[in-house]
């Protein structure tokens, strides 16, 4: 029987609003490379960040919610003149975040 993925937990926040800023441009420099540099993406990066540090502040460290969260609000998100969505974006997020902490995210280990 397959075991079930293990939670991460986000180290607690020393100071959120530089985890945003961190966020914020590690999101937008991912964006521009991934597909075209475009200027909505200044704004996705934004949003994302802002969602992103509320929920830190609320003292969420759980991964797993941290992205549900941002697919949440995300929605709300004229996503109309770009090329991603709120999935992309919180896929996004947790990759740059698993990366930070130095966690492998290749196939599922």
């Amino acid at each position: 029987m397959a075991e079930p993925i293990q939670a991460i937990t986000l180290p607690s926040p020393q100071d959120p609003v530089q985890e945003g800023e961190w966020l914020r441009n590690s999101l937008e420099k991912w964006l521009n490379e991934e597909f075209l540099p475009e200027p909505v993406n200044t704004q996705i990066a934004g949003r994302t960040a802002q969602i992103f540090v509320r929920q830190r502040m609320e003292g969420e460290n759980d991964l797993g919610s941290l992205v549900m969260a941002i697919v949440t609000e995300m929605q709300a998100f004229d996503f109309s003149k770009s090329f991603y969505g709120e999935f992309a974006i919180a896929n996004a997020v947790s990759d740059l975040l698993l990366d930070s902490l130095g966690i492998d995210r290749c196939c599922g280990q």
